[in-house]
């Protein structure tokens, strides 16, 4: 979506979840979608179009850098992603990227993944990744961004890696983007609530009374029972960029409403178009939940394409 919106026409998408594919489809409509494991892609006969990309991007899974939960225990073990998938190596992914960029050699690589991957023992990880792109012919460079300065009404941190083929000119990728900070209520505030069963019990109504914005559902617990619980779910602020939408859907409430947010207004959140197409309200939290923000994506495409693509030509 985020390349859409910076003017590139997709060739093609992959990815091995049967959900994401039906929704990729309805929504971007690309010539070829390839249901299959990444790796499949480096025995497939594929067409010549592919070896002319401009940009092949990637964001293998990143539950496995996550600093949520023991993530390094999970380093090198099979694992289901999700339901529908095939067990996978999650950690290996990104070489299985990495080998289908030494295949294809698109003009740019672009990869992203969570904050997690620099930090602690994930940091042997990256210099192992940042060393398989140099290794490939590309010269290679890493950037942790906040999407809300990229102009995405939430706080979010990723990781990109932006790799430019050896061959190729091209100075230091600049990419600082400094878009103004749009808050929660400003982005949602012509939307109204219209969905049905809202309803919240009257527990959860004094504790979301008793919850600053901003503050989990748990300091309101505390006020209201003297016991901490409803760890998982924030009462958003509504004067400042959402916190971090994960997907986990069902944990995020108003902040002046006391209910859970609509997917119209995740998708406001998330930078996604109001026409976006999800199967059920429930998968498309969970999609923008894992995804990166399309306007994210769309200030790292033209920052790419501004300063080394439109050069070469």
């Amino acid at each position: 979506m985020g390349y859409k919106r910076a003017g590139c026409t997709i060739v093609a998408a992959n990815d091995i979840d049967p959900e994401m594919a039906w929704h990729y489809r309805t929504n971007l409509a690309p010539p070829s979608y390839y249901l299959c494991p990444i790796g499949d892609l480096l025995k497939k006969d594929l067409p010549r179009e592919l070896y002319e990309l401009d940009i092949l991007d990637g964001s293998p899974p990143c539950s496995t850098f996550s600093m949520a939960g023991s993530r390094e225990k999970s380093w090198g073990k099979k694992k289901h992603f999700r339901e529908g998938q095939a067990e996978q190596v999650l950690s290996d992914l990104f070489f299985d990227y990495l080998n289908l960029v030494e295949r294809l050699k698109p003009r740019v690589a672009i990869a992203e993944n969570v904050k997690g991957m620099i930090l602690g023992n994930a940091k042997g990880y990256t210099k192992m990744v940042m060393a398989r792109f140099r290794e490939i012919g590309y010269r290679v460079q890493l950037f942790l961004l906040n999407a809300a300065d990229c102009g995405v009404p939430q706080r979010r941190e990723r990781v990109f890696f932006c790799a430019l083929r050896d061959d190729l000119p091209g100075s230091e990728l600049k990419l600082k983007p400094q878009h103004r900070w749009i808050s929660a209520a400003e982005a949602c505030n012509d939307l109204c609530c219209d969905e049905s069963g809202l309803g919240m019990i009257q527990q959860t109504e004094r504790l979301w009374e008793a919850t600053k914005p901003g503050e989990l559902l748990a300091e309101g617990s505390v006020r209201v029972t003297g016991k901490r619980s409803r760890f998982t779910e924030t009462k958003l602020d509504g004067r400042t960029v959402s916190a971090t939408l994960t997907s986990g859907y069902s944990g995020f409430y108003h902040w002046s409403e006391c209910r859970r947010l609509t997917f119209r207004e995740w998708k406001r959140l998330g930078s996604f178009p109001d026409d976006y197409h999800a199967k059920t309200d429930k998968i498309g939290k969970y999609m923008i939940g894992m995804s990166v923000p399309p306007k994210m994506t769309e200030a790292v495409a033209r920052a790419v394409i501004d300063q080394w693509l439109l050069p070469a030509r």
